[in-house]
């Protein structure tokens, strides 16, 4: 099966269909559509070009207002066996009918959500209908998306509606709904454990088998077959290969991203098959020692670009899955080892891509912009489901719930802010206990497995004093790391490292947004940090010089450049929303590598 083109390659049935494509559509800007049963035959005044919101030119609409209420309806055909439909992305509020009858409804924009349809689904054509509400809250997560009626700063038209792909797919009510791959490296083991979607296991009698065959490169490395006695049970599969040295297994690393594939079965007391799916894994090691991150036990020093996934014609929806793969290709022709994705929750085929490439990925979630009640609990419902969904994906090692202190204000100070941010820490290390987690990411940081700045200086020279004057902070034990936490140390317009009542425990320290060089030729009115540059001679002299004053610097373990493309009124990008080199890339490659 095709990894790169299924909307979730982590977990592929044989039998799935796309429904992305024409939809009918309408806003419903009086709020009538309930009133007027539109939830049975939408009278709909569009059409709309799935999975591209009607803000974007691509979904033949492109009307970059505010409507707060939106309809969409598709009929398919299917045959009445159960089949389950998956909404990948929808912004904000959803309610799915199927041939007139609710199926359920959704809160939330970045996660992926499922209904079943065995109830309601017919032989032969089938009707689903969508309303979606949206609004310019700030209470709910919105990373990028403007609050206001224009752009402003760094923030860019809003998005609304169904913004990832929707498929369907066929598989039994009884099934493995979810599978979740834990590599341990050290002891050449993986360990699987299996979900199982509305299965009754009796407690005396248990009447399901579970078969896995792991395979490398085709060949048969690992198999196992038992009882599932509960319905999340786990195993254990060996990972080690003959052939390989030592009879080891095969890493993943950026330079060599070995993947696994993975079979799983489910059988009931009579050998009966009930469901199969097809995953991948990748074997490698995240951890921190002595302020070093390590992968697979070697320091690993990472050269990052941050990316926003923004294209002209799409908005936060990839055009395609060539798109996906051309800005990875851009990203390692450049001399990066990895990325941060910001504020955005990606397509999983990006993943999988960047798991394919050997792509470091930081996964970070979309901010809120105000601190309330209501903002924390859609907030940490909405993460928990994205860091289960993204969980096995070998490439991401390291997640970022926080930014810059966006939806948490107050956090220097009083401790509500500093508790969630504490809370939501140890809420994603019970889920993951083997990545690093940033709190706040940029200043101001609570408990954190990193320590990562924002420091826009424009001067090499300038940053290289303002840090090496220091360069023993990092040192666990040592006296300058009191330059953190008595707040010696300022950047920002006065933001510090961490908050009060917080300190330095000799963590990994890392640029984690720097540069951000405004360059464009196209006119005024453009946004980016510090002074614009004129032409590229300027560009390159400036950006060499402050990656030399960080790539000089023993004690920093990595960087993260601002940013990869330009987006919207943004110009501080390496490349032009259209993906057009705005610098040598070979430059940029070069002075990338130099510190590997």
């Amino acid at each position: 099966m095709n990894r790169r083109e299924h909307p979730r390659p982590q977990l592929m049935r044989s039998n799935w269909q796309i429904l992305d494509g024409k939809w009918d559509f309408a806003f419903d800007d009086e709020n009538q559509g309930l009133l007027n049963h539109w939830y049975q035959n939408l009278p709909a005044t569009h059409q709309i070009n799935v999975p591209f919101t009607y803000e974007t030119q691509l979904s033949g609409i492109n009307d970059p207002s505010h409507h707060k209420i939106v309809w969409y309806q598709r009929s398919f055909e299917a045959s009445a066996e159960n089949h389950v439909l998956y909404f990948e992305g929808v912004d904000f509020e959803t309610q799915v009918w199927l041939n007139g009858h609710l199926l359920g409804t959704h809160k939330g924009g970045y996660e992926r959500f499922s209904f079943d349809l065995e109830s309601y689904l017919t032989d032969g054509t089938n009707t689903i209908i969508l309303r979606i509400e949206d609004s310019l809250s700030c209470e709910q997560p919105r990373g990028k998306q403007r609050w206001l009626k224009d752009n402003f700063g760094c923030w860019y038209v809003q998005t609304t509606g169904i913004w990832k792909s929707v498929w369907l797919e066929r598989a039994p009510l009884q099934r493995l709904k979810d599978l979740k791959l834990t590599p341990d490296l050290d002891q050449d083991l993986l360990k699987v454990e299996v979900n199982l979607q509305d299965a009754t296991v009796m407690p005396d009698t248990p009447n399901y088998f579970v078969e896995a065959e792991a395979h490398f490169d085709g060949q048969l490395i690992s198999y196992h077959k038992g009882l599932l006695v509960h319905n999340f049970s786990s195993f254990t599969m060996d990972t080690r290969a003959k052939g390989n040295a030592d009879s080891g297994t095969h890493r993943w690393t950026p330079h060599t991203p070995n993947l696994y594939d993975l079979t799983v079965r489910l059988y009931d007391t009579e050998g009966t098959l009930l469901d199969e799916v097809f995953s991948y894994f990748g074997m490698r090691k995240i951890s921190i020692e002595n302020g070093m991150v390590l992968l697979n036990d070697r320091q690993l020093y990472q050269r990052l670009i941050l990316d926003q996934g923004y294209w002209p014609e799409s908005g936060i929806t990839p055009p395609s899955v060539d798109a996906l793969a051309e800005d990875i290709a851009h990203i390692k022709e450049m001399g990066y080892n990895g990325l941060r994705k910001h504020q955005k929750i990606e397509d999983e085929r990006f993943l999988y891509l960047c798991d394919e490439a050997g792509m470091l990925v930081w996964s970070e979630m979309p901010s809120t912009y105000v601190f309330n009640d209501n903002a924390i609990g859609q907030f940490t419902d909405e993460w928990l489901q994205i860091v289960k969904q993204q969980y096995n994906h070998p490439s991401i090692i390291t997640w970022v719930p926080f930014n810059e202190s966006w939806g948490i204000k107050g956090i220097n100070h009083y401790q509500r802010p500093q508790a969630f941010t504490e809370g939501i820490y140890h809420l994603t290390k019970a889920i993951d206990p083997n990545r690093p987690v940033i709190t706040n990411d940029g200043w101001v940081h609570t408990i954190s497995d990193i320590l990562t700045l924002h420091d826009y200086e424009e001067a090499g020279a300038a940053f290289a004093k303002r840090y090496s004057d220091h360069q023993d902070f990092a040192v666990e034990g040592h006296s300058n790391k009191e330059y953190i936490v008595d707040n010696k140390i300022q950047f920002n317009d006065g933001w510090f490292a961490f908050a009060k009542g917080y300190e330095y425990q000799g963590q990994p320290i890392i640029i984690s947004e720097f540069g951000g060089i405004a360059f464009t030729l196209e006119g005024e009115g453009q946004w980016g940090y510090g002074n614009q540059v004129k032409n590229e001679a300027e560009f390159m002299a400036r950006f060499e010089k402050i990656h030399a004053a960080i790539q000089d610097i023993p004690y920093i373990t990595g960087y993260c450049y601002t940013q990869l493309t330009d987006v919207e009124q943004e110009v501080n990008g390496l490349l032009t929303p259209d993906r057009k080199a705005k610098v040598n890339l070979d430059d940029v490659r070069r002075i990338n590598e130099r510190r590997v």
